[in-house]
């Protein structure tokens, strides 16, 4: 018997263990306690025998979108990346949102189980219940027990700014607050550092390039780099400035279109005036030209990785935490809406045993991720994780589909928590008033707001076969609904909802209603019809 299925036997039979003494809370913790004990023992076993685990290396940018071409600038990512290994089809986030996606990422977990629901200290970004529970049990804490030297750099959670290490990072250089590109702090392990006159994605690109020359070469490594870039405020490199001159927002279908049949925040809305669609133009230019640096810095760890001979033995991830619009339905720039420009991510992964330029048909979240990596490493899919691990679906990329498939069936949670009240008025657009509680409302986007209070919802994006759809509940005065089916309407232009038969929607409700409540994979893995 290999070490790796050693460790993944004995460790299993722990959590068994485990679960079966739930009633007796102090053997619990115990058991958790021992199980984690037992894995970083084997894992020095296993290093000791001999056995090299894969390194994991992830590439997380903000605010990148698919579906308005959001990965025409990367080059390198597609052909070092996805040419290389697997580009996904249906990637998605559960919370169209940075902090609580990147929580997810981080955990595994959905967010009403790790309770960051949107970037505000009251909405659970890095707030008290993360620092004190969720926080001690992620992807570094997990990787770093089990013998892996950790790195973290880039921008962490919106509301860090903190004076301590998150827990499990062994080398952490965390942006304090939300992405910027100039003038920045990093938590740089014990310290702070402040920074002028830098680009933050090339000291990002430098921190790693420095971590992989002097790291012990002997231990398998995480790093984990998040550049700034698209995020706002689109600012590229100097010298990728006019790259994409005269390019202009992508004009589909749903662009500057008023929508009455959208929920209240979208159907209250106008049309976008002219000045603020070339600003708009001129924002998808930049955010394109600000890609082109982490491009650069994803082929420069890469060609690191290769002559340092490692690549091969090392996954490589590519992915953001959430999508963006610009214009569509009559937005002008931001995320938060249940719509596949916000929701739909980009994901390509390399690594051992993937094969080379295969497309994955799988849908897939961004909890599926650390799942993923746990067995990739040998390491038992944690129960409390909600997500599942992608790697059936890699290996068997080539000749898998799950469209095809008349067996697959999942239903995908994404959730939001509106992040409007009486503090988020902003009197420079003085037609609102603080008790509609709209967010987000600048004279910059026209005073458009991008958020509200009853902007929030929960949505289960269905696959099964012969279905694809998306249907949403908002809580708000209307019970208000929308639903769609991505075959005859991918633009999302007609909401059916209140076509729906009566049974249709009831099990969509019942679906809804058990997935916002659903902790660990086994509840999570829930199907509609």
């Amino acid at each position: 018997m290999c070490m790796g299925t050693l460790i993944n036997v004995i460790t299993s039979a722990v959590v068994i263990e485990s679960v079966s003494t739930e009633d007796k809370r102090g053997d619990l913790g115990s058991m958790k306690c021992c199980c984690w004990i037992l894995i970083s023992l084997l894992f020095a076993i296993d290093k000791a025998i001999g056995a090299k685990q894969p390194n994991v290396l992830i590439i997380l940018t903000d605010d990148q979108d698919v579906v308005l071409d959001g990965m025409h600038p990367m080059r390198n990512v597609k052909n070092l990346i996805g040419s290389a290994g697997a580009t996904f089809e249906n990637a998605y986030t559960s919370s169209p949102l940075c902090c609580p996606s990147r929580a997810s990422i981080l955990t595994g977990k959905y967010a009403h189980n790790h309770l960051t629901f949107n970037n505000s200290m009251s909405g659970g970004c890095y707030g008290s219940h993360w620092r004190a529970k969720d926080e001690k049990h992620t992807l570094a804490t997990i990787l770093g027990n089990a013998g892996y030297s950790t790195f973290y750099a880039g921008k962490y959670l919106n509301a860090y700014h903190g004076l301590e290490v998150p827990p499990g990072w062994q080398h952490f250089f965390g942006l304090h607050g939300n992405s910027v590109y100039y003038n920045f702090t990093l938590r740089e392990n014990d310290h702070n550092v402040s920074y002028n006159n830098v680009y933050l994605t090339d000291l990002l690109r430098d921190k790693t390039l420095e971590f992989l020359d002097q790291r012990d070469k002997e231990e398998p490594f995480l790093a984990f780099v998040a550049p700034p870039a698209p995020h706002r405020p689109f600012t590229p490199a100097d010298r990728h400035r006019g790259a994409f001159n005269n390019t202009k927002a992508k004009r589909t279908p749903s662009f500057n279109k008023v929508d009455k049949e959208k929920h209240w925040l979208l159907a209250t809305s106008k049309e976008i005036p002219e000045e603020t669609l070339s600003l708009m133009d001129s924002y998808f230019e930049k955010r394109w030209e600000s890609l082109l640096a982490v491009d650069e810095l994803v082929a420069s760890i890469v060609h690191k990785l290769q002559q340092s001979g490692e690549l091969e033995n090392t996954y490589v991830i590519y992915t953001s935490d959430n999508g963006y619009h610009i214009g569509q339905f009559a937005q002008p720039f931001d995320k938060r809406q249940p719509y596949e420009t916000d929701i739909q991510v980009p994901l390509l992964i390399r690594g051992p045993s993937i094969k080379p330029g295969v497309t994955v048909t799988t849908p897939t979240l961004l909890i599926d991720l650390l799942p993923t990596i746990l067995e990739w490493i040998h390491l038992p899919l944690d129960p409390q994780m909600d997500g599942q691990s992608l790697h059936p679906f890699l290996v068997n990329a080539d000749s898998y589909d799950a469209a095809a498939d008349m067996y697959y069936n999942r239903g995908l949670l994404v959730q939001h928590k509106g992040e409007g009240n009486l503090r988020t008025y902003r009197s420079e657009c003085p037609m609102w008033k603080p008790e509609d509680r709209l967010a987000e409302c600048t004279r910059e986007s026209a005073c458009h707001c991008q958020d509200s209070w009853n902007n929030t919802y929960a949505c289960v994006r269905n696959f099964a076969y012969g279905i694809n759809h998306l249907y949403c509940e908002f809580q708000d005065d209307e019970d208000f609904a929308e639903f769609y089916d991505m075959y005859d309407d991918p633009q999302q232009l007609r909401n059916m909802a209140k076509q729906m038969l009566a049974i249709e929607r009831a099990l969509y409700s019942l679906a809804l209603k058990n997935l916002t409540k659903c902790a660990g994979a086994a509840s999570c893995s829930i199907h509609v019809f």
